[in-house]
């Protein structure tokens, strides 16, 4: 585990792809504002993610350096990850809550929302800290619109993460990725000629099955535009008594299509776009009559969109990851509002840090999914 000794001490933790410093701090530390958003001559985070020791606060710690170090987070500042190896304690598990996430080793798992049970904890803190470390201004600016979310509504919350979706958009981090991830010269959806998005109506019952499943039910602007068009349509017609959500092919939704990345020069407008032709709204609006059906693997809207409905049921095959940040983006499908209702923010916020997968046992633990077939 990381050395702490000194007033602010440095691990230096060993990756895959070199040396990642990782300051650990400790709650005093905290108290003292070490958390705080400090930037550098080019205005990115000076820390791209601080960690803090849970182990060294047992039940006998004072309450009030507690509850300073909480309200110290209530101000800017990078993303805060703690964790432990032994279960948490009262004041450990409270000043947790305060955490962006925190991380514990499996056995020391008492199922609370704000933790993630890992293996290893140390490996799981070098993964974060590598995935952090090459997109700070990302992280930081996700964590801070996950931690708005539990006291928005659904509107406002989308109004959020749309301003935030958009303004990374003309970020250095996104143009980086995109710089190293080509376009590619495809014909409009691959060839598919025909609707993105079928509907079939029985009775009082709709079928809407995303049907592009030769690009996995990529979530390009034909697809988008076509789902909208079958939640406008459920919201007009109270007759409708039942909606199911599906995906031909090996995926439900492969996430949206990056080769649409980027593509409108004006973020301002990318920012009112997503207002007006996003579907996580209009599903919030039927969410009662829809059930959505997942399997293979889930990425970004994939499963941010589906999130949104009353019921999710998935194949027991079904893998989940939100892979954003990786691009120099949060999720903007949503996930921002859909996934932390479901799991809170600390889990939407590991999820979208790490960029890791889950399964389908683990979703539904979580309450991710409601239930696996």
């Amino acid at each position: 585990m990381p050395s702490r000794t000194g007033l602010f001490t440095w691990s230096h933790r060993i990756c895959e792809s070199g040396t990642v410093a990782l300051r650990v701090l400790s709650v005093d530390e905290l108290v003292q504002g070490g958390a705080g958003l400090g930037l550098n001559s080019s205005g990115r985070p000076e820390d791209s993610l601080l960690a803090v020791d849970l182990d060294g606060v047992g039940p006998e710690y004072p309450a009030g350096p507690l509850a300073r170090a909480a309200q110290a987070l209530n101000h800017p500042h990078v993303p805060v990850v703690g964790f432990a190896a032994r279960p948490l304690s009262g004041p450990a598990g409270v000043l947790a809550r305060a955490f962006d996430t925190t991380l514990v080793a499996r056995a020391a798992d008492l199922g609370d929302r704000a933790t993630v049970a890992c293996d290893d904890v140390d490996q799981a803190l070098d993964r974060l800290a590598l995935s952090v470390a090459a997109r700070p201004i990302t992280a930081t600016t996700l964590c801070q619109v996950v931690r708005l979310a539990p006291a928005l509504n659904v509107a406002d919350g989308l109004v959020v993460e749309s301003l935030a979706y958009s303004m990374l958009l003309a970020s250095p981090e996104f143009w980086d990725w995109r710089a190293t991830t080509p376009r590619r010269e495809l014909p409009p959806d691959s060839g598919h000629a025909g609707d993105l998005v079928a509907m079939t109506r029985d009775g009082d019952l709709l079928d809407v099955v995303l049907n592009n499943p030769n690009r996995r039910n990529a979530y390009s602007r034909r697809m988008r535009d076509g789902l909208l068009e079958a939640l406008e349509l459920t919201a007009l017609d109270p007759t409708l008594r039942e909606v199911t959500l599906s995906g031909a092919g090996p995926s439900f939704c492969s996430g949206g299509d990056l080769d649409e990345f980027g593509t409108i020069d004006d973020v301002s407008a990318a920012h009112l776009i997503r207002l007006r032709q996003g579907t996580g709204a209009a599903l919030e609006k039927v969410r009662d009559r829809v059930s959505a059906r997942l399997h293979g693997a889930c990425i970004g809207a994939g499963i941010e969109i589906p999130a949104f409905a009353a019921v999710v049921a998935a194949h027991a095959d079904t893998t989940f990851r939100l892979p954003e940040l990786a691009m120099g983006l949060i999720p903007g499908a949503g996930g921002t509002v859909s996934i932390t209702r479901r799991i809170g923010p600390w889990r939407t916020t590991w999820l979208a840090l790490s960029g890791e997968a889950i399964g389908a046992d683990v979703a539904l633990a979580w309450g991710l999914v409601d239930a696996v077939h």
